[in-house]
């Protein structure tokens, strides 16, 4: 883990129609960190995400990637953040494989047919579907798939939004061990989520975000995971 702090937020605010859904955000992902950002629908998760990508400006305080504003930086997201929604855009109607190759010539990046089966393979996806319709895939598969881009683009930031939504317990695993080793190779990951056990399985810190706020934060290692489902009922539940 290193000291350089690819992610950051001063005092973050953001508005929407006259009403803050980012209240003085303060957190820090260093290279090598993964960040798990708690809370409820409304909670400012994704908001917080899609400052990040440059989607949202915001109202106040500042935003940093790598140092730099992605405001007006576009150049800026798209070589250093790897992005993966709740459901990762592929085209159906290509493998894997393609679109794996697809995305990367997009990103201006030529990969070799044998490159691309590696990046498959490391991101967890069977070497049987790399040439598989991604029509055929299950969820997990085409989390994999991005993995995978994310891997080819070299990117330093990765940026999660409930990316185990919808996922069976055994997919949420791989894709946690995935995320895992993304971060042991340097890379800062900032994951929203609902997700409490992968969560804990996961992140390095945590923060629990209410009504654009962040309540409560702490290094994941320092809660088992009822002190973690305590923390977070309770925050939900008015009680902190």
């Amino acid at each position: 883990m290193s000291d350089a702090k690819l992610l950051e937020t001063r005092k973050l605010v953001v508005d929407f129609n006259r009403r803050r859904v980012i209240d003085a955000l303060d957190i820090a992902v260093p290279a090598g960190t993964v960040y798990a950002l708690l809370g409820g629908n409304g909670a400012g998760k994704t908001t917080t995400i899609n400052t990040f990508l440059g989607f949202v400006r915001p109202a106040g305080g500042e935003i940093l990637i790598d140092g730099q504003s992605p405001h007006g930086n576009a150049g800026l997201v798209r070589s250093v953040v790897a992005y993966l929604p709740e459901n990762v855009a592929l085209y159906h109607y290509m493998s894997g494989r393609e679109n794996l190759s697809f995305f990367c010539a997009l990103a201006g990046l030529q990969i070799t047919r044998a490159r691309a089966h590696e990046l498959l393979s490391s991101a967890g996806l069977q070497e049987q579907a790399h040439d598989q319709r991604v029509s055929a895939y299950s969820k997990g598969m085409r989390q994999k798939v991005g993995l995978a881009i994310a891997s080819a683009k070299q990117a330093k930031v990765m940026l999660l939004d409930e990316p185990t939504s919808g996922l069976d317990p055994s997919a949420a695993n791989d894709f946690a061990q995935q995320v895992r080793t993304a971060a042991e190779r340097g890379m800062a990951v900032l994951m929203a989520t609902h997700d409490l056990f992968n969560a804990k399985q996961v992140a390095d810190r945590i923060g629990i975000m209410k009504e654009g706020r962040l309540v409560e934060a702490f290094d994941a290692h320092t809660v088992a995971h009822d002190e973690l489902e305590q923390k977070y009922l309770a925050h939900a539940r008015g009680l902190s």
